[in-house]
């Protein structure tokens, strides 16, 4: 059976290599961690791995560098260094028992003393889970940046001053002369050894400063890319952007629904005080315990019904505005949703019942409308009125995502006028630019007086924008 003792140190080890490798673990994180692993046994590693994953891993992108942590950690040769103890490594350049126990009773004796630099010295000498509690406390690196390239020298200088490495030196002096005295010429030799753990010690430290930074350079340049992912125009992107585009709409849309249900949550368990019921109960009581009384909240239940553009003129777009379309399904109450080109389709029952990348790829490939057909705004508009308008009310928000070209058929803008009258609110999400409207056969600049707002969105961070106003309004 394993020694519980043991089986802690490890504990703390790792969480202190995964802390200088840059996690933040607090406490209770700390206390999960242990609670977890207990959880699923020490039978499976990859258990074990994705169990910590889940309590210390904050953000999904830095979950392949847990896992690198984690199993250099458990790695062979990582194992066999941390096996490897100062004693250990000196018994192995030739210094016998007798010597390395002189050394650890001179070493007790400094202690006792209160010699300075002596916990310094054993600290970096013992190159292990000490060093790096040291290096996570000192808090020189908490400003560094991607732009402290220039500075890594002075702080790997300043933060070998704050874990003592200076004092550590002052103590190994006293501690050689204590030595020659001891075992003459081999004290000399032993000291000398010493002198270079420190040295390795030290390189591990710069060693540590120089992978923080070019951890924080990697991030700077995974973030410059995001953002510019973002800001690429849909018709810009390469196939490969548009996955990862894909990939990063379709995490904003759970990250809506999380935050949406969670609000909701939160609001139903508070209601605004009612300021009659309160005094009536207190006056049972004589006002001890004073227990507020809340109304009941009714819930206002928004509806939305939203209609896609999958025509080849928004082809650039429409795999996003359909990862939206699929989403705000979820995200409301009752919410019905249509593709449509010269043909008006609902999506509601396909978006319900089929995975996200399987829905999305029969609306846009043609499995509910024709995709190939020519745009038809007008016919599409007047199919909707003539077949769903009467289900609209005061509580529905209607949402068009399309470019308004209608490839010079009747618009059928008065359409719009009579479904804004009847709904909410009407919001048009256009991919083109504004300054493209009118121009051609585009009919955005007849339509976009009928709604109560017109949003471009013309990349990622603009159907992000988009997409918090639907939300707020909804």
């Amino acid at each position: 059976m394993a020694d519980p003792r043991a089986l802690l140190r490890v504990f703390d080890e790792l969480l202190w290599a995964l802390r200088r490798q840059g996690f933040d673990i607090s406490t209770a994180q700390a206390i999960d961690a242990a609670r977890v692993v207990a959880a699923v046994g020490l039978e499976s590693r990859s258990n074990v791995r994705d169990a910590l994953g889940a309590v210390i891993v904050q953000r999904a992108g830095d979950r392949g560098r847990f896992d690198a942590a984690f199993d250099a950690y458990f790695a062979p040769d990582a194992a066999r260094d941390r096996a490897t103890s100062l004693w250990d490594r000196l018994s192995a350049r030739g210094f016998d028992d007798g010597e390395i126990e002189t050394l650890r009773g001179l070493l007790a004796e400094l202690a006792a003393k209160g010699g300075l630099g002596v916990g310094p010295l054993g600290t970096l000498l013992g190159r292990g889970a000490d060093l790096d509690r040291a290096l996570a406390v000192a808090g020189v690196l908490r400003n560094l940046d991607a732009d402290s390239g220039p500075q890594l020298g002075f702080l790997t200088h300043r933060l070998l001053s704050r874990i003592g490495s200076g004092a550590a030196r002052r103590a190994l002096g006293s501690l050689r002369t204590l030595l020659v005295d001891a075992i003459g010429s081999r004290g000399d030799a032993l000291a000398d050894a010493l002198a270079q753990e420190l040295d390795r010690a030290e390189q591990d430290v710069r060693a540590y400063v120089r992978q923080r930074h070019d951890a924080r350079v990697m991030e700077l340049d995974r973030q410059r890319a995001e953002h510019r992912l973002e800001a690429t125009p849909f018709a810009a992107l390469t196939e490969a952007e548009i996955e990862d585009v894909r990939r990063a709409v379709r995490r904003f849309g759970e990250r809506l629904r999380g935050g949406v249900r969670l609000r909701a949550r939160r609001r139903s368990r508070r209601g605004r005080i009612d300021p009659h019921r309160t005094l009536r109960r207190a006056l049972r009581t004589g006002g001890v315990p004073f227990d507020l009384a809340r109304r009941e909240l009714r819930r206002d239940r928004p509806r939305v019904v939203l209609l896609c553009d999958v025509s080849d003129s928004v082809r650039a777009a429409a795999c996003f505005l359909l990862e939206l379309t699929y989403a705000v399904q979820d995200l409301f109450d009752r919410a019905r949703t249509f593709v449509f080109v010269s043909d008006l389709g609902e999506t509601t029952q396909l978006f319900a019942r089929e995975p996200v990348r399987v829905a999305i790829a029969r609306a846009w490939a043609g499995g509910v409308v024709a995709a190939g057909d020519n745009s038809n705004y007008g016919r599409v508009l007047r199919a909707f009125e003539t077949q769903y308008a009467r289900e609209l009310d005061r509580r529905t928000t209607v949402v068009i995502l399309g470019d308004g070209r209608s490839n010079f058929h009747d618009p059928a803008a008065d359409v719009l006028d009579r479904v804004r009258e009847r709904s909410r609110a009407l919001l048009w999400l256009c991919p083109e630019s504004r300054g493209t409207w009118g121009q051609g056969d585009s009919a955005m600049a007849v339509y976009a007086p009928k709604c109560s707002a017109v949003y471009e969105v013309g990349c990622a961070a603009d159907l992000e924008r988009a997409a918090r106003r639907l939300i707020a309004r909804g």
